[in-house]
């Protein structure tokens, strides 16, 4: 497997550990519609978080959460509106991202909460 996808299913696995240390339920991973792969769709209280996981090796090209672009962002909503109609959920949704960077030996870890739509 690249390098790169290596990086990419250990930030995940970083993310979702994150995600259950601070109280969330992991509802699913890597649900996919159509061509959309929803990376993490977790409940926290009363709210479906939809998660979208960014790793990168450095911040040499930016943040990582600089490279959710608009058309990714339109896709996620269709598939998270998809779920939530196929499993008739009513909950309030909310869309962040969690972004990791490796550092040394390390990774850091943002969890940007409701980071880009919201509905």
């Amino acid at each position: 497997m690249a390098q790169h996808n290596e990086l990419g299913k250990k930030g995940e696995q970083l993310a979702v550990d994150f995600l259950l240390k601070h109280g969330y339920e992991i509802v699913e991973r890597n649900y996919t519609y159509k061509k959309t792969e929803v990376d993490i769709i977790a409940k926290y209280k009363d709210t479906l978080a939809v998660v979208e996981v960014k790793t990168r090796s450095s911040i040499g090209f930016g943040n990582p959460q600089d490279f959710v672009k608009p058309k990714q962002i339109q896709n996620l909503v269709k598939a998270i509106d998809n779920y939530i109609t196929t499993n008739n959920l009513e909950v309030e949704v909310r869309f962040d991202i969690i972004a990791i960077v490796k550092q040394g030996n390390g990774f850091s870890i943002e969890h940007l909460e409701d980071a880009f739509y919201h509905f």
